[in-house]
């Protein structure tokens, strides 16, 4: 880990696995495809490498998609995500 890339998008990833991991253990999960989890995972991975390559609008636009995608479908900050 070099770049603030690097820390940002592992902070994101870290934040989706409590999120995965909470709703996985509950015992009404209601509709919460992995696909969603999937897409905001490689939307992390994607920011990173951008940013690495010096490329750091383009990352940022990828990282922030990526946080507005998460806050819109998974919900992190609701106990039950969107059906």
């Amino acid at each position: 880990m070099h770049t603030p890339y690097d820390f940002l998008t592992i902070f994101i990833f870290a934040g989706l696995i409590v999120v995965f991991l909470q709703r996985s253990m509950a015992e009404q999960t209601g509709d919460d495809p992995m696909w969603r989890y999937l897409l905001a995972a490689c939307g992390c991975a994607i920011g990173n490498y951008l940013g690495n390559e010096g490329y750091p609008i383009p990352a940022l636009l990828v990282i922030v998609g990526t946080l507005a995608f998460i806050v819109h479908t998974i919900r992190p900050f609701s106990r039950f995500p969107r059906p």
